[in-house]
């Protein structure tokens, strides 16, 4: 009996170390795998980052657009904000009437909930190719950047002052609407949510931060755009546009201040905005009436925007204002998809917030030129700086014809308006008889009768159709029509010298734009 016992315990005992040996070789077991989780808070294409509680959407588009009179960016021809043509001339040499554009963007847009509301962060970044009437080139961009948080956005946003955009509308780059959608403006912003959809607005926003002392150019997203007319002979008020618009403006010292109130409902949307705008320039650059001693900065002669003539003082300061008022409505009359929308603006001194025309226009056809320029304000030596009135008008309207055919039509009109003493810095020599003979930046003006007027306004007007053969799959064709309206009137000579410079007339102008565009998105 104790035989068998033993016999048995021992057996036991065998099984257990052998189970212990088999189990030993066992591999150990994996964590769990954490695999990629939807986020359905905030709409489609966000997933929950592993790891953490933060949602992530990427997206892209690829666009390729080919444009007929066009600038290669959407801009019409001969709207010569670029500098494209050479002095201006639209010729078989200086003008390439066919111009193509390749782009592509990447988004990446976080967001993680918190106890003060969501957390978002947003960048969109590209590059492009570009062939237009100057050269082929190859640039990145950088469109937005901005972090939203506690009802605060602060960053590379879109203007709050902006109403409506083109961009669903269009593939043209409008130039009857301020809308800074395309680039973005920087800005610092807080919104108030008071519910059923309505929001306050505060923002401070770039004015002109590149627009510091004699620099020239159209500074900052709304631009900067005093110009200093001191010293200027006629010749060169008359015609700035066919060369260069050099602006003498003062440093970036104070943001742009914008408020705004909208709605948001299921019918669409509706906004008011008003916007106060620095305008102020920098030195005088002549003697005023001090002959013999040109602009007592070392140039010698009297010059457009010269050195900065700390000496010589400058005009006190001077800010312009913008308004704006707009909406859009969705399922226009019943009709799935329809959409119809209006904006006005009006402005002194703040050209940039009604329209994207900040540089000079040079449109040809034949023997005969549109010439016109826009600015905030305007001064010479000894005086301050007279505003310019700039307002406008814009609306658009898109039908849906079934899921994958659409149809837009839209247009506008701007126009630009100088008070009689702002005139005569511009036109010393009075409104009537040709402008004094002389040249700048290879414009001459000859002839025996004229008018000197830097008044000046345009039309828009285009129609876009577009097939969607897939939801993210865009093709589609737009015709414009853009009309230049301008107060000068006379001849110039539009090169240099010699039997090469033809003569032509300034008188208004019209331009017909064609724009084809192939365009994958994923997840805008």
């Amino acid at each position: 009996m104790r035989m068998v016992k033993s016999l048995l315990l021992g057996s036991a005992a065998g099984l257990v170390a052998a189970a212990g040996a088999q189990a030993a070789d066992l591999p150990v077991k994996a964590k769990p795998v954490e695999y990629v989780k939807v986020c359905s808070l905030y709409g489609a294409g966000f997933w929950y980052v592993p790891g953490t509680d933060t949602c992530l959407k990427i997206g892209s588009y690829v666009r390729v657009q080919t444009d007929y009179n066009g600038e290669g960016g959407g801009v019409p021809l001969g709207m010569n904000d670029a500098g494209t043509e050479t002095a201006g001339r639209m010729t078989r040499t200086d003008t390439s009437n066919l111009t193509f554009r390749t782009r592509a963007s990447l988004s990446v847009d976080l967001r993680t909930q918190t106890e003060y509301g969501t957390l978002r962060s947003y960048i969109e970044v590209g590059a492009e190719l570009t062939t237009d009437n100057s050269a082929a080139t190859n640039v990145p961009f950088f469109d937005r950047g901005f972090i939203q948080f506690a009802g605060f956005t602060a960053g590379k946003i879109r203007s709050y002052f902006d109403v409506n955009s083109f961009a669903p509308y269009s593939y043209s780059n409008s130039r009857i609407s301020g809308d800074t959608g395309a680039a973005g403006i920087y800005g610092i912003a807080y919104t108030a949510q008071f519910g059923n959809g309505v929001t306050a607005s505060l923002s401070l926003e770039d004015g002109g931060s590149g627009g510091n002392g004699n620099s020239g150019g159209a500074s900052g997203a709304r631009g900067h755009l005093t110009q200093n007319l001191s010293g200027v002979s006629s010749v060169a008020a008359f015609a700035p546009a066919a060369g260069t618009v050099t602006y003498d403006n003062e440093g970036w010292k104070v943001p742009d201040v914008v408020g705004a109130l909208r709605i948001d409902q299921a019918w669409g949307y509706a906004q008011v905005a008003a916007a106060l705008h620095d305008a102020s320039g920098g030195y005088y650059t002549t003697l005023g009436g001090v002959s013999g001693l040109g602009d007592a900065c070392g140039a010698g002669t009297a010059t457009i925007g010269g050195a900065n003539c700390v000496n010589l003082g400058h005009p006190g300061d001077a800010y312009g204002w913008a308004i704006t008022g707009g909406f859009t409505l969705n399922d226009v009359l019943g009709l799935k998809g329809d959409q119809f929308g209006m904006q006005a603006a009006y402005s002194e001194g703040a050209a940039g917030y009604v329209t994207r025309a900040t540089g000079p226009w040079v449109a040809y056809d034949g023997n005969s030129v549109g010439i016109a320029h826009t600015q905030d304000g305007v001064y010479v030596t000894g005086s301050g700086i007279e505003l310019t009135t700039v307002w406008g008008i814009n609306g658009f309207f898109q039908h849906f014809w079934d899921p994958k055919w659409r149809t837009s039509l839209w247009g506008g009109y701007v126009e630009n308006d100088h008070n009689a003493t702002a005139k005569s810095f511009f036109c010393p020599g009075g409104s009537t008889g040709n402008p004094a003979a002389g040249a700048v930046t290879g414009v001459t003006v000859v002839g025996t009768a004229g008018t000197c007027n830097p008044d000046n306004s345009w039309w828009q007007a285009g129609t876009r159709t577009q097939w969607n053969p897939h939801p993210d799959l865009d093709i589609g064709l737009e015709v414009l029509w853009t009309h230049l309206n301008t107060a000068y009137n006379g001849a110039v000579v539009t090169a240099a010298s010699g039997a090469q410079a033809p003569l032509a007339t300034v008188s208004d102008q019209d331009i017909i734009s064609v724009y084809f565009r192939l365009q994958r998105n994923f997840l805008p």
